[in-house]
């Protein structure tokens, strides 16, 4: 990365369609393609039950922490772009996808524009975003103070499974 101000995020993926793991497993490849973005760490793969309407396969989950020198919204357009790649179809609120990304944190800014609210709204509430955030940043807290280690106690681990990694 060329010299400038870099920015610490953390991008929630996950996937329940036409094989969640491979999906995933490319989508971390890729995150490291992008544009002025440096892949920091990831986490294990989980397995967690589907939030959402009606009976819906399990996801796959996994959080990454990169560096990047994108603005929010670059960021934001930049993986819209992949999820494009992965034949994401947004038909469903909560529905069903191949891959859905999303900016959980973002520095310790607070954004609440029509595209993008950071953190994440659902953060404090997602077992399968918590632990695997605490996996790779059991320090982290949230802007308010709030650590992801008290937010992932109370949460629970319940329906979530850590996948063995892959050989």
């Amino acid at each position: 990365m060329n010299e400038g101000t870099h920015h610490s995020c953390y991008i929630g993926l996950g996937s329940n369609l036409d094989n969640p793991t491979e999906h995933l497993r490319r989508a971390l490849r890729e995150l490291e393609t992008l544009p002025q973005t440096q892949l920091i760490r990831a986490s294990s793969l989980y397995r967690s039950r589907a939030v959402g309407p009606g009976e819906q396969p399990d996801y796959i989950n996994a959080v990454v922490q990169v560096s990047t020198q994108l603005a929010p919204e670059p960021l934001l357009d930049a993986l819209q772009e992949l999820e494009q790649q992965h034949q994401r179809q947004r038909l469903t609120h909560w529905g069903p996808r191949t891959l859905d990304l999303d900016i959980l944190l973002y520095d310790d800014r607070h954004i609440d524009s029509e595209r993008l609210k950071v953190p994440h709204p659902y953060l404090p509430e997602r077992n399968f975003v918590l632990q695997p955030l605490l996996e790779i940043a059991p320090t982290l807290r949230l802007t308010d103070g709030t650590s992801i280690a008290t937010l992932a106690q109370r949460c629970g681990q319940e329906g979530l499974i850590k996948l063995p990694p892959q050989r």
